[in-house]
C-alpha cells in the first residue's frame, strides 16, 4: 500500500497538463523509472510523448493484454498538485482520473510481466484528456495491438464496456439581408436556424435524468449581424453530439434529415464510440476476478464520456475501462479511496494470472 501511494503522490505532484509539455515528459519519465528492467519503446507525435513497456527484446506482433494508463490531467489549482491523505482518501489533481490507477497498473505490470505466459504490455500516454490522438491512437497506427485493453479510468470497480462516440458539427443558415423595418424584403438566417433547432429538440430532447441514449448539446449560436436594424443573412450553431454505439452508422444521416431549406451541416469531428460485448471472455474473467477479491460481482456499466479504448476498438481490439473507487474527477475535490487501490491491484493480478 505504501508503495502504491508513494508512486501515486509522485505522479500527482507533477502538473502534467497540455499547457505544460515539459511536465508531460517529466511524468512519463517518473513512471518509467519503475519499469527500467523491461524493454521501453518510446513514441512521439506532434511533440506528445508516450511509451510502451514489455518483457523481451522484440515487440510482440500482438499483445494478449495491454494495461493503458494516461498520465496527463486537466488543469487544477496549484494546491491540487500537493496530494494529501484524509479519512482514508487521497486528494489531488489526477487521483481519480487516473494517476492512482496508473500507479497500480505500473506496479502490477512490474510484478507480473515476466511471470505470465503471454505477451503483456504497459502503455503510458500523455494526451488522453485532449483526445488521445498523438499517443494511444498513434501507437495503434504503428502496430501496437492487443486482444484486450484495460484502461484504468475511474469506474469504482464497474466494468465499462460501452461509451458514447462524439460528433462535433456546425450548422450554417444562409438568408438575405434587409433593413430591420422591412423584414419581408429579406430572409432571416436566424429564423431558419431556429427551425432547425426546433427539429433537433424534438428528435433529441434533453433527458430529465441520466439515460443511455444519444444526446445533443447546442454549444453555441452566433450571427455576424452586429446591429439591431438589419435582417441577418448568416447564422451558425455549434453542436456537441454524444451518440451511443447503436447509432454509429446512422447519426450523420439523422442530423441531415433535420435540416431545413437554407441550412447546411458541416461535420468537424467524428470520434468512434466504445463497445465490447459483455459476454466477451476477458470481460467475464475480469468480473469474476472482481468477485473473487471483493465478494461482489462487478456491474457492467456504460459511460457518457470517451477514453483511449475507443481508438483500440476502431483498430479491431476489445477493451474496457476499469478503475478503483473515487470521485470528483476534473473538480476541486478529486479523490480516490486508498484501500481500494490495494483491492484494485489484487483484482488485476488475479485477472492477469487467470488468462
Amino acid at each position: 500500500m505504501d508503495t502504491i501511494v508513494k508512486l501515486a503522490k509522485d505522479l500527482i505532484a507533477i502538473p502534467s497538463t497540455k499547457e505544460n509539455p515539459q511536465a508531460l515528459k517529466d511524468v512519463l519519465e517518473r513512471a518509467l523509472q519503475e519499469v527500467s528492467e523491461y524493454t521501453i519503446e518510446r513514441f512521439e507525435k506532434n511533440g506528445v510523448p508516450s511509451a510502451l513497456v514489455y518483457s523481451g527484446t522484440t515487440r510482440p506482433k500482438r499483445f494478449k493484454i495491454i494495461l493503458n494508463a494516461h498520465l496527463d490531467v486537466v488543469p487544477g489549482r496549484e494546491e491540487q498538485y500537493k496530494p494529501f491523505e484524509k479519512d482514508g482518501k487521497l486528494y489531488g489533481r489526477g487521483t481519480d482520473d487516473m494517476k492512482a490507477a496508473a500507479a497500480v497498473e505500473i506496479l502490477v505490470f512490474k510484478e507480473l510481466a515476466k511471470r505470465v505466459t503471454y505477451p503483456l504490455g504497459l502503455q503510458l500516454v500523455t494526451d488522453e484528456e485532449v483526445g488521445g490522438f498523438n499517443a494511444a491512437k498513434h501507437q495503434a497506427e504503428q502496430g501496437v495491438l492487443c486482444d484486450f485493453m484495460i484502461a484504468g479510468e475511474p469506474t469504482s470497480f464497474g466494468v465499462n464496456n460501452k461509451a458514447k462516440g462524439i460528433v462535433w458539427a456546425k450548422v450554417t443558415a444562409t438568408g438575405k439581408t434587409a433593413h430591420g423595418a422591412y423584414p419581408w424584403n429579406g430572409e432571416s438566417a436566424v429564423w431558419k436556424l431556429t427551425q432547425f433547432l426546433n427539429n433537433l429538440q424534438q428528435t433529441y430532447p434533453v433527458p430529465k435524468h441520466e439515460v443511455w441514449q444519444t444526446t445533443v448539446n447546442v454549444a453555441r449560436v452566433t450571427t455576424e449581424n452586429q446591429t439591431m436594424n438589419k435582417v441577418p443573412d448568416k447564422a451558425e450553431a455549434g453542436l456537441d453530439v454524444r451518440y451511443i454505439p447503436e447509432d454509429s452508422e446512422t447519426i450523420i444521416a439523422s442530423l441531415n434529415k433535420l435540416l431545413v431549406l437554407g441550412t447546411a451541416l458541416d461535420i468537424q469531428l467524428k470520434e468512434p464510440s466504445q463497445f465490447t460485448d459483455e459476454k466477451n471472455n476477458f470481460v467475464v474473467k475480469l468480473r469474476e476476478a472482481t468477485q473473487q477479491v471483493t465478494g461482489t460481482l462487478s456491474e457492467v456499466i456504460v459511460k457518457h464520456g470517451g477514453s483511449d479504448v475507443r481508438h483500440y476498438n476502431a483498430a479491431g481490439c476489445d477493451g474496457v475501462t476499469f478503475g478503483p473507487i473515487g470521485a470528483g474527477l476534473h473538480t476541486d475535490e478529486e479523490w480516490v479511496d486508498i484501500q481500494s487501490l490495494n483491492t484494485y491491484l489484487e483484482i488485476l493480478k488475479k485477472f492477469l494470472m487467470a488468462i
